[in-house]
């Protein structure tokens, strides 16, 4: 008899030699199914618990059609929700009677040589109506690459699948729900290459699109979803692939120790990544909008006439380009007010409601200071506009989520080491409600508890302030492809020796643009996933090579800002130039601000850094003087953290001060206009070839904020 500890040594083990073996893949470390007989064990396998219990014989028929059966009998570190037959007869059933599929039976068909009626054959024999793609689909959904115990399904999540989707769980009194459907019912059996949970039913997989849903809804959404149809967005939400994009994984030893991505001649293997597009849409449920008078579609159309109809007064974009308002009956125009409304409740990026902001939470390392709450920018359909999405620490327990908050003074203080006083909240902001949410093949409907639109406000007093933008909003494409979701250790990242970064293709986004020959051989591009990193948010974006890139920036509202990137300063950093421009033509380039080189210590004099505990008023002297020569220390929220007693407020507490600091540059100060495009070019003035630049997240600050007279910005 293997005892649990030994298993549990022996999954490590199978997780190390996995990660070692497969480090070259596609997207995992899992193969795809072989029909050879890999691996021979000598205990329990995924496989052999599912094989022996006579209650999951229907999903091991579903997992032997596809060669999933193989899969789970091989080195690995797998969790298997298993269906029982009853939950899977079920399923099956539901499939084949759904009168809304968009597949009559949902794909499902009479074998051949069978010519009873599917009403006639018993729960097994209904197995083999299913189609291969079913039964991939299925086994795909019900299988992640990492270890997953009962104990970390616990409270509210999502979990990946090797389907490429994810599914929720939710604690249901003592038990634990997935999907919304089915309930573990027998945890943890623990084999040599992972875990099986039993499960009551199977996971309900989401295959209508997302107009789709609201018609499946109508009973909650007739009003919002009549308006989508009628403004034409419906068919936008269609779910389609971009492509599927070749990136190299090159690995060398030598840079602080670690391999890398390195685009040189070397070993290395050419992987492909799928770029998918989702959408997330947030709307209105019936209720919300009686309780604003709007009882139908004739409402919600006056609704928006009212709200829109002079738009231009404090929409950038349209005055810029000379645009009206239409409150005609066309409402698939772009700027019928209808359609702006609906357009302004549509993000491109599939996200869940535990992914609209990068939560506090065991796993958050040191990305949050005491009052620095949670909060991130999203572009929406309504051209070159933004939403902000933040959850306020002193709200609901810090779980709250608001869309367009607003208060005054926001990131700035009128005090030292703190966000200050005389915050009001100006506009309590459109909750979100994270207990309705809809998921769609293609993407997420979250449910609204007030009207959200693009007012006055928004531009005017929500975005006026200092906007920390990360790097997976400036590219949405992380989101939807579940790049971002993923955590450093997780085994389906095939990177590093230690699971940390996750390779990009070049081309891999529609916001950049490179501008050398042979690119994909020149410039190597990875993704470090949620780890222990000094980034905002713990992830960041690398590129390795000659770069000489751009990056499309958020389309904020008209002002003269100032930007700023962040940095830690290295041996083997880059020196590089930064340019902007109203387009990605190299022609509308011009530089900002001086060359820059990134390995300048923090202790040279150039910086001016001091260590705040030796200041005796916390280091402001120095923040000014470091400010007029360019430069800031970075955000308190993820580089103020005490080494031993946590976070504090006092001045030993402010800033990390070393070697592993992290530095803000201030590029300079630019007007940029709504009403085009703004694009930030990065290049390289080295003449090495495998010297880095990283991308954490780009701040954008209007200078009229900065020029307060009583307050100044924040240290969060």
């Amino acid at each position: 008899m293997i005892t649990k500890t030994y298993k549990r040594l022996l999954i490590g083990l199978s997780f190390i030699i996995c990660h070692l073996s497969f480090s070259v893949a596609l997207t995992s470390c899992n193969p795809e199914p072989d029909e050879s007989d890999l691996y021979t064990f000598t205990g329990q396998t995924i496989e052999s618990i599912i094989e022996q219990d006579s209650t999951l014989t229907s999903f091991n028929y579903i997992l032997s059609r596809v060669g999933y059966d193989k899969m789970m009998a091989t080195y690995g570190s797998y969790t298997c929700f298993a269906p029982t037959n009853d939950g899977v007869a079920y399923y099956i059933d539901s499939l084949y009677n759904d009168e809304e599929a968009n597949i009559p039976h949902n794909g499902m068909r009479q074998p051949e040589g069978v010519s009873a009626s599917y009403e006639s054959q018993t729960p097994e024999e209904r197995l083999a109506w299913l189609s291969d793609s079913l039964c991939l689909n299925i086994a795909r959904y019900h299988i992640t690459s990492t270890y997953k115990n009962i104990v970390s399904l616990t409270g509210n999540g999502e979990v990946n699948t090797m389907l490429g989707y994810e599914f929720s769980y939710a604690p249901q009194g003592d038990k634990t729900l997935l999907g919304g459907k089915a309930l573990i019912i027998d945890s943890d059996n623990e084999a040599i290459n992972g875990l099986v949970h039993v499960i009551d039913n199977v996971i309900p997989r989401f295959t209508q699109f997302a107009g789709d849903v609201f018609d499946r809804n109508k009973e909650t959404y007739s009003i919002f979803g009549e308006a989508l149809k009628l403004t034409g967005l419906a068919d936008s939400l269609l779910p389609y692939t971009r492509g599927t994009y070749p990136y190299k994984q090159l690995f060398r030893s030598g840079l602080s120790g670690s391999p890398m991505f390195y685009p040189a001649n070397g070993v290395g293997t050419t992987g492909q990544l799928e770029c998918k597009v989702g959408f997330t849409v947030f709307a209105e449920p019936d209720e919300v909008m009686r309780r604003n008078g709007i009882n139908n579609i004739d409402d919600l159309i006056d609704f928006a006439n009212r709200t829109y109809g002079n738009a231009p007064e404090w929409y950038d974009y349209m005055r810029e380009n000379g645009l009206k308002v239409s409150t005609g009956d066309d409402y698939t125009q772009r700027f019928n007010a209808l359609n702006m409304f609906v357009a302004y409740h549509i993000v491109k990026a599939s996200m869940s409601v535990n992914w609209l902001v990068y939560q506090k939470g065991a796993d958050s390392y040191w990305n949050f200071a005491p009052d620095a709450d949670p909060h991130d920018y999203y572009e929406t359909m309504l051209p070159h506009t933004m939403m902000k999405i933040w959850a306020p620490h002193d709200v609901g327990n810090g779980l709250s989520l608001f869309i367009n908050r607003y208060q005054t003074f926001n990131t700035l203080t009128n005090e030292l080491a703190s966000p200050g006083t005389n915050h009001e909240v100006k506009r309590q902001g459109v909750g979100i409600n994270r207990s309705a949410s809809l998921q769609a093949f293609n993407g997420y409907i979250h449910q609204l508890n007030g009207m959200l639109v693009y007012d006055q406000l928004v531009p005017k007093g929500v975005l006026h302030e200092r906007m920390r933008v990360n790097c997976t909003s400036l590219f949405p494409e992380l989101i939807t492809n579940r790049l971002r979701n993923i955590a450093t250790g997780d085994g389906q990242i095939p990177s590093t020796h230690d699971g940390s970064r996750h390779g990009v293709p070049v081309n891999y986004f529609e916001n950049m643009k490179y501008y050398v020959e042979d690119a994909p051989n020149v410039i190597c591009m990875a993704y470090c996933v949620h780890g222990a990193w000094r980034c905002w948010e713990s992830d960041q974006m690398q590129f390795w090579g000659k770069y000489d890139l751009a990056l499309k920036l958020p389309p904020v509202p008209s002002d003269v800002y100032e930007i700023r990137v962040v940095y830690a300063p290295m041996s083997y950093g880059s020196f590089m130039q930064y340019y902007i421009g109203n387009s990605s033509s190299v022609a509308s380039m011009m530089p900002i601000g001086l060359p820059f080189d990134a390995t300048i210590p923090v202790t040279d004099p150039r910086v001016g850094i001091t260590n705040p505990a030796d200041d005796g008023d916390e280091g402001v002297a120095t923040d000014i003087a470091m400010h007029n020569r360019g430069y800031m220390r970075g955000p308190y929220s993820y580089c103020g953290h005490a080494e031993s007693t946590g976070w504090t407020k006092t001045n030993n507490g402010r800033y990390e001060y070393g070697q592993s600091m992290t530095i803000r540059y201030v590029l300079g100060t630019v007007e940029l206009k709504q009403g085009t495009e703004n694009w930030l070019r990065i290049k390289s003035l080295s003449d090495a070839t495998d010297n880095p630049v990283g991308l954490d997240f780009v701040e954008l600050v209007p200078t009229s904020v900065l020029d307060n007279q009583t307050y100044t910005e924040d240290w969060y």
